[in-house]
């Protein structure tokens, strides 16, 4: 029997061996679960306008897979982890949040948490400039409640636009933070993918969070339209930041540019760096906010600007087609209301536009609810006269009773949800529901109209995305008021951090070496 004993224990070793070895094989292929959240605007408090729970079009469930083309289906990052979506909800920038709005939203995102852990990760997708009545730091509430339900093992990865704003809150609840490196935002998903994928690596490598995040206070609170990377300095400086990151013990790197249309302590630029390395980490941080503060002076509007008279003289002057008018100080895509009158009253005033025969111009857009229900009445080819604009924001000029004739009606735009056009002398007049910024080439041609061939376009926009900019001839941004005024100054700011660049232009040099910021799993 001897003989047998061997083979025996030797064959029931190695069955358990195998087992161990297949138990821990399926250790290693168990995929991290992964939540998705996050609510994003730009949110003016300088504007009269309120934002509510309609505006963010909230995607719940597997329908937020549809926002990101790296979540379809056998892509790499789709395949890499256990994918929870929860609430994800993206409103055009707009007026202060809704306490009523938000707490809604907080409200489903926090239960779907709670019904679907444990986690081993979050991608938090947001903003970064919300604004809620009620609330200092939106994103940072947001952020500390949503611990609250997660846990603070949980590895959160957070994404951004670089004019949000990076409160010391918001930096400790998140374990990796990110935000776009491009102004216009052409990166905005590969910064979206980084944010995801650096998550990815920690969880996979099993270094989880981050030994050292450095965050570094900037006190400069410029506009998006003096800070544009397409221009210098801002090319130059955000072209500092792949140095940083590249070190050995970096993860990321990033500068935010914050929001200048807010009025709370959280509103101004940031930079931060996290990693496993505490020198790679703080000297990267400081060289990225020295750079940024050394040229500080050298920020200018990236395009020419005048008062709109001004500005309409140098469009009628031109010769080459289309000349742009920037109407800035109403932008809706920076949190304006998008339905101030001023700038369309002195078009329509202007004697070169009286006759059809005069200049052809278009003006993006105008919300008119009323002329909207005229127009649907009378049809294409009909007469309206009814009021549009200024039923939000009429501080600087009085709703527009407009007459034309209608040229063009379009339903079931997501954010205008009709669209038409009115031509009264040479300029037709986009009139919508509901407020709509206009950027695309497609914006105009599904309305029958021909940007290209007018020689002279109006949009409510600050510095132009990038199809507007490729088709100009000419370019200006007017100085018109709004909620969105260029004018930094005229504002009125009460709640900042004082001194502030450039609204104290003769402060001292703040302090700008870094502060490393506890673990979210140390916080108290």
């Amino acid at each position: 029997m001897k003989k047998f004993v061997i083979p025996i224990v030797l064959i029931i070793l190695l069955a358990i061996g195998c087992k161990s070895k297949a138990e821990d094989k399926g250790v290693e292929q168990k995929l991290p679960r992964i939540a998705i959240a996050g609510i994003g605007i730009e949110s003016s408090t300088f504007s009269p306008a309120q934002t509510h729970e309609e505006a963010f079009h909230a995607r719940i469930g597997d329908s937020i897979f549809m926002r990101y083309p790296f979540f379809a289906e056998n892509t790499d990052i789709r395949k890499r982890a256990e994918w929870i979506p929860t609430l994800l909800g993206k409103s055009l920038p707009g007026g202060i949040v809704t306490k009523e709005a938000y707490e809604s939203m907080v409200d489903k995102t926090l239960k779907m948490l709670k019904d679907n852990g444990p986690y081993d990760g979050l991608f938090f997708d947001i903003h970064g400039a919300m604004s809620v009545v009620g609330l200092e730091d939106a994103e940072g509430d947001l952020i500390k409640r949503i611990r609250e339900v997660i846990g603070t093992a949980v590895l959160v990865s957070t994404s951004m636009d670089l004019h949000g704003n990076v409160s010391e809150r918001l930096a400790e609840h998140s374990d990796l933070i990110t935000c776009y490196r491009m102004a216009p935002h052409e990166d905005a998903l590969e910064s979206k993918a980084r944010a995801i994928t650096n998550m990815l690596d920690r969880l996979e490598n099993g270094k989880g969070k981050p030994k050292y995040k450095a965050w570094i206070p900037v006190p400069i609170l410029l506009p998006g339209e003096k800070t544009s990377t397409r221009i210098e300095p801002g090319k130059s400086l955000y072209e500092k930041i792949p140095s940083v990151e590249k070190k050995e013990g970096v993860i990321d790197a990033a500068i935010w540019i914050g929001y200048a249309w807010a009025d709370e302590p959280r509103n101004h630029a940031v930079v931060m760096v996290t990693g496993d390395d505490k020198e790679q980490v703080t000297t990267g941080a400081e060289k990225l906010a020295n750079a940024f503060w050394d040229v500080r002076n050298e920020f200018e509007f990236v395009a020419p600007v005048a008062p709109l008279e001004e500005s309409l003289k140098m469009a009628l002057a031109h010769k080459e087609k289309p000349f742009i008018i920037s109407d800035m100080g109403d932008n809706p895509t920076a949190g304006g209301a998008g339905d101030v009158t001023w700038t369309l009253q002195q078009l329509l005033a202007q004697a070169e536009f009286k006759s059809e025969n005069g200049p052809s111009l278009i003006y993006a857009s105008i919300p008119g609810p009323e002329l909207i229900e005229e127009a649907l009445k009378v049809g294409i080819g009909g007469k309206v006269s009814a009021n549009a604009g200024a039923q939000v924001d009429n501080r600087f000029a009085p709703p527009l009773k407009l007459e034309g004739i209608v040229t063009a009606i379009k339903e079931g735009d997501r954010d205008a949800e009709i669209e038409v056009v009115v031509k009264t002398g040479s300029i037709n007049v986009i009139v919508t529901k509901k407020r709509k910024p206009y950027h695309q080439v497609a914006d105009f041609t599904d309305l029958n109209l021909n940007p290209l061939e007018s020689d002279i376009v109006v949009v409510k926009i600050g510095y132009l995305v990038p199809e507007l900019y490729d088709m100009r001839k000419g370019w200006i941004m007017a100085l018109t008021p709004g909620g969105v005024d260029q004018d930094l100054e005229r504002l009125g700011y009460k709640n900042i951090k004082r001194p502030m660049f450039p609204l104290d232009s003769d402060m001292k040099n703040p302090d700008l070496n870094a502060r490393l910021l506890s673990a979210s799993n140390e916080l108290k």
